[in-house]
């Protein structure tokens, strides 16, 4: 099988023009990822087609586009429409109430949506049909804040190239911002922070980014 592609956890394998391999490196379950992907597809969520999954194998649509880490990098003047439309996938999904199977992470008291918790322009296939999103491995039920929040503090701290500089970092920020409806607070967001921070799969650069970041959190005045 070709190699296509190469995540921080996963690798895509390309099986034909329509279907691709991806595979954990570090093993399964795929199971629940599948049935939660199959389950949006169902809602009219933009998914990947799910064929099939077992052990740390899932077989899913090929999406050949790029994404919208390529598209920031090749058109950086695009940088407000696209965290619009980032801030937009974030809406779309937290109108979806959490199937009772779906893990609860950043619970609520009675009204848990579905959250992605690491949807970030890397994550964001700019298809044809439209912007489809990929990678629900941390997917959980929850506090719509609590996602907005992650995709925040993952943006305003990520190491990736075409975005990286300052300037175009709190760009993308505010233009997510501009796009959702949702407004997670400084509590969630050192909440956010906090669990990125136990992600093994950080760069340096990133979790240098993290730390200044919530050492400047906390020396901040006020609630």
């Amino acid at each position: 099988m070709e190699l296509i592609g190469r995540g921080r956890d996963a690798d895509v394998y390309a099986l034909d023009g329509a279907r691709v391999l991806r595979r954990y490196r570090e093993g399964g379950p795929t199971e629940r990822e599948a049935r939660l992907m199959t389950h949006l597809a169902v809602c009219g969520y933009p998914v990947p087609k799910v064929y099939e999954a077992a052990g740390a194998d899932m077989v899913l649509e090929r999406l050949t586009r790029p994404t919208m880490v390529d598209a920031l990098a090749r058109s950086p003047w695009r940088v407000g429409a696209l965290g619009r439309m980032l801030g937009g996938l974030h809406d779309r999904l937290h109108a979806l109430p959490a199937p009772e199977w779906l893990p609860r992470r950043f619970a609520t008291a009675d009204d848990d949506r579905v959250l992605h918790l690491d949807l970030h322009p890397g994550n964001v296939v700019l298809t044809r049909r439209g912007p489809v999103v990929i990678d629900w491995r941390n997917a959980g039920a929850g506090d719509p804040a609590a996602d907005v929040a992650m995709t925040l503090v993952t943006v305003a701290c990520a190491d990736i190239p075409g975005v990286a500089a300052r300037l175009g970092r709190r760009l993308l920020v505010r233009s997510v911002r501009r796009g959702t409806g949702t407004d997670p607070g400084g509590r969630i967001r050192d909440a956010a922070g906090a669990k990125l921070l136990a992600d093994p799969n950080l760069t340096p650069v990133e979790t240098a980014r993290l730390r200044r970041r919530a050492g400047g959190r906390a020396g901040e005045s006020g609630p």
